[in-house]
């Protein structure tokens, strides 16, 4: 697991990368053929991570705690201008998070978890190095997406 978490936050640096090298406006921009936008494609790792490993697993029992949960949850999309404060914020959390999720595995919060499937994959994970390997797989195809809609805000 001590990779998995490293490849996790190596990708998220390099998402953040993206993020930086891009100005507030290209971030809002919502390229032609798409419904979201890069800092949405970001928010929403930085939230569902956290939904997914706390939440879905039975360890918390709601999402009030996720910073931004309603802005960039599953079946959300751009309804507002981010700012840089909050970009600022979400680069913090998306680093601060995965760090907290490891520490919270090394000292075995999450020894039994729920089981559930999401809607996306339909697999049903029953430990949590599964969700793990899951986030860190839905991390990338946002970068993925992230990455095409650069191509067409700059």
């Amino acid at each position: 697991m001590e990779e998995t978490f490293k490849f996790i936050l190596q990708a998220r640096q390099k998402f953040i990368e993206l993020i930086d090298s891009l100005s507030v406006e290209q971030l809002n921009n919502i390229p032609s053929g798409f419904n979201n936008n890069i800092i949405w494609n970001f928010g929403h790792i930085v939230v569902s991570t956290q939904t997914l490993v706390y939440v879905r697993t039975g360890i918390k029992s709601d999402t009030t705690w996720v910073k931004y949960n309603e802005d960039y949850k599953k079946d959300t999309k751009p309804t507002r201008f981010v700012e840089q404060t909050e970009i600022d914020e979400l680069k913090a959390i998306a680093i601060k998070s995965i760090e907290e999720i490891c520490k919270d595995y090394e000292n075995n919060v999450f020894g039994t978890i729920t089981t559930f499937s999401t809607a996306t994959y339909g697999y049903p994970m029953e430990t949590i190095e599964e969700v793990v390997a899951l986030t860190s797989g839905h991390d990338n195809v946002h970068y993925g997406y992230a990455l095409a809609q650069r191509r067409l805000v700059q």
